[in-house]
Formats: C-alpha cells, sequence, structure tokens
C-alpha cells in the first residue's frame, strides 16, 4: 500500500517580504502590496523553551489578491499564508 505524502492545509511558506518605514511590508514575492488591511500580533507559548512571537499583516496585492503574511519576530524572518 502507497501512502501520499500530503502537506498541511494552508501552511505557512517562506516569502520574500521587502520593508518600508516601521517594518510594513512594500512587496511580497515582489508583487506591490496596494493595502494593509489589517495588522497584529501574537505571543504564545511564552512559558515554554519555544515561545511564539509574530506580527502578522492581511495586505491587499497589487493584482487584487489577498495575502496573511508574518514576521517572526525571533528569527526575523517573514511567511506567507496564501499569495
Amino acid at each position: 500500500m502507497r501512502v501520499a505524502r500530503t502537506r498541511g492545509l494552508a501552511a505557512p511558506r517562506p516569502v520574500a517580504v521587502t520593508v518600508g518605514e516601521g517594518n510594513r511590508p512594500l512587496t511580497v514575492g515582489g508583487r506591490p502590496v496596494e493595502a494593509v488591511r489589517e495588522e497584529w500580533f501574537v505571543e504564545d507559548r511564552w512559558w515554554t523553551d519555544e515561545p511564539l512571537r509574530r506580527h502578522y499583516y492581511e495586505l491587499v496585492l497589487a493584482d487584487g489578491r489577498n495575502v496573511v503574511v508574518y514576521r517572526d519576530r525571533d528569527r526575523c524572518t517573514w511567511f506567507a499564508h496564501r499569495a
């Protein structure tokens, strides 16, 4: 019996983000950001050896697509949920 490998639904993946003043995204994957719809912080698991500290943005790209990206505040790397 062969078992197919699957990737989690909406699993975040690394993405190139160009930022401007205040670390606000200007481009995501080379696509210009048209608008920032919302932003929020998540700090969780602070009581563990692997705390979670992320700054999320819900964006509208110039081509009309919506994307949610976050910056891992400890590793200073960017991830996208969908683009």
